[in-house]
């Protein structure tokens, strides 16, 4: 992690090429060295960082007052910072019976905030409230509903209910940072006394990457996948010489029970849709024996989605997964005891995160806590089947490898898909998809759930889902269409974006014929796409000129237009299932 005045720094370089993001910063305290902290940060992730700061201690005007700066300067994000400190002031000025309703006050100032409809397509991160222990009370304050304990407690819990009900709310937690570092760490009272400000320059970088990695996130930039070496990051040992009995692992006394903990939170990761790979230099036999057989192992081979052990460079077998999984470099990270090998894949392979584990298995787990390396935006039950799912692609290419003819190949995968509207079982799938997909995306247009529901119930506008499904299993849905009316014989793509799991398979010529048999039957005889390019999209920066549409001479961006009535459909071996 940068020191402040490291971040500081950063502010002078030359931002010209990276990408802005407006966010607006609002709080009860001083925020003029939290801002520098958050455009530091925003640095480091590639993006320029457009920030108002509104005045000190005018979150309210700035919030509630339509013609405020805040309003006027239309942030993408809008961040709310309203002290403990400050929460406290108030509570001591309140008698005993007003301060029983201190929590439901703070909420429904918050609430009014997130269904305002100025705020509706905007991003609100609110931060949680770390407790200040005022001693008043002592531990009875848990039994006092008036005191400031409870109420701060009472406040944090409804916040997390909140942020269900409101999916443009989202809470930094400050709470758990302190709970981390420290609140001898976090504040300081010499800084406090004579700045008002109530976060140290130490915490200050935490604090603006614990912000930063919500609006990273949302943007689509976040880590999917997390590749582990095995002999001293798994268990403790070398398998190959130690043996099955020589390895430490499980919760008897010594070493073993660190890397007992540490497979539990891979577990999770698991659970919650992180992919979890191996990268191992070992004869695989070897290395896949604990996860069969070893009576303390947490993880088991079922929880592996790709298991690369061989002889190989790790490098190499990084890349083989990369392939398999088809995500980008930068959506994985990679766990090696080896200082020599976490430098090795750091130099050679770009993008990929490496966290610098410490020598001390023990401190391995508090270590990686500490670097929130898998913010989310979003979460469904579908992202706990993503390991079976690219399990069952690894087959998919192993099958590949024994087809000298890709038609052959394609045509023994029995593919079929789905092709539905939306409605109101797919769309927090779709919307997800829509947050998280950057690779095959060719204007990369985020939608929220509401206005995806809005659409399915516009009749001007064509909504397409496409799930895929073959003998191997089911990939679940993998590619969405909005198409609108650009004039009546016109339909524009606003929306093309595809899972990067099933390329190659002929889905894109698919989908094209899909969208060219919705446009005819409803009387349109052109179609045009448009190609926005992202640090991420390169990969489909021909994607509409390979599809046959033929480039607009003169047009302000890179659009295509497709002649619907001479159109002739791509041959694909994929049979079609219509869901009205």
């Amino acid at each position: 992690m940068l020191q402040f005045k490291e971040l500081k720094k950063l502010l002078k370089n030359d931002l010209s090429g990276l990408p802005s993001i407006k966010i607006a910063l609002a709080g009860d305290t001083a925020t003029q060295f939290l801002v520098t902290a958050i455009q530091g940060v925003g640095i480091q992730r590639g993006y320029s960082i457009d920030l108002f700061e509104a005045e000190y201690n005018q979150v309210e005007r700035q919030l509630l007052d339509p013609t405020s700066d805040l309003y006027g300067f239309d942030a993408d994000f809008v961040v709310i910072f309203q002290s403990t400190h400050k929460l406290g002031e108030y509570h001591s000025l309140l008698s005993a019976e007003q301060q029983l309703s201190l929590a439901d006050e703070r909420l429904a100032f918050l609430a009014s905030i997130c269904e305002n409809p100025v705020f509706a397509n905007k991003k609100i991160i609110y931060f949680n409230y770390p407790e200040i222990e005022d001693t008043v009370f002592g531990s009875y304050a848990n039994k006092v509903p008036s005191s400031l304990t409870y109420q701060v407690r009472k406040l944090n819990y409804e916040l997390m209910n909140m942020a269900q009900r409101y999916p443009n709310l989202f809470i930094c937690d400050l709470a758990g940072l302190q709970n981390k570092m420290g609140r001898d760490m976090m504040f300081s009272s010499n800084v406090y006394i004579s700045t008002e400000m109530v976060l140290s320059l130490d915490a200050l970088p935490y604090v603006a990457s614990r912000v930063m990695d919500i609006v990273c996130a949302i943007k689509g930039q976040f880590k999917k996948c997390l590749i582990l070496d095995l002999d001293n990051t798994l268990w403790g040992g070398v398998i190959g010489d130690d043996g099955l009995e020589g390895i430490e692992l499980g919760h008897g006394l010594g070493i073993g029970k660190a890397f007992s903990e540490l497979q539990m939170w891979v577990k999770k990761l698991k659970q919650r849709g992180i992919i979890i790979c191996v990268a191992s230099k070992n004869n695989e036999e070897t290395a896949k024996e604990p996860f069969e057989k070893h009576p303390d192992m947490v993880l088991k081979l079922d929880d592996i989605a790709v298991f690369q052990a061989n002889w190989e460079t790790k490098v190499d077998n990084i890349r083989t997964i990369q392939r398999i999984l088809n995500i980008g470099f930068d959506s994985m990270v990679f766990l090696d005891d080896n200082p020599f090998e976490r430098n090795i894949v750091r130099e050679n392979i770009k993008g990929i995160t490496v966290p610098e584990l410490p020598e001390d298995p023990g401190d391995y787990l508090e270590y990686l806590y500490s670097l929130n390396l898998f913010e989310t935006a979003s979460y469904s039950s579908a992202d706990k089947d993503r390991t079976k799912q690219y399990q069952v692609e690894a087959k998919r290419v192993s099958l590949s490898k024994t087809f000298t003819n890709e038609a052959d190949f394609l045509k023994s995968l029995d593919m079929k898909s789905t092709v539905s509207g939306f409605t109101k079982f797919n769309t927090p799938r779709v919307a997800q998809l829509s947050q998280r997909s950057n690779q095959f995306n060719l204007r990369t247009v985020r939608y929220t759930e509401a206005e995806i529901s809005a659409m399915a119930e516009n009749p001007d506008i064509i909504d397409l889902s496409f799930t895929l499904n073959d003998k191997f299993g089911d990939n679940g849905l993998i590619a969405v269409i909005i198409l609108k009316p650009m004039d009546q014989d016109t339909l524009f793509i606003d929306t093309w974006f595809m899972s990067c799991r099933v390329l190659k398979r002929g889905m894109e010529s698919f989908t094209l014929n899909t969208i060219v048999e919705r446009a005819k039957s409803a009387g349109y005889r052109r179609i045009v796409g448009e190609y926005l390019p992202t640090t991420k999209n390169k990969m489909v920066e021909r994607h509409f000129p390979d599809l046959g549409f033929i480039r607009i001479q003169g047009a302000s961006s890179d659009l295509y237009e497709l002649d619907v009535d001479t159109y002739q459909p791509k041959e694909c071996y994929i049979e079609k299932q219509e869901c009205e």
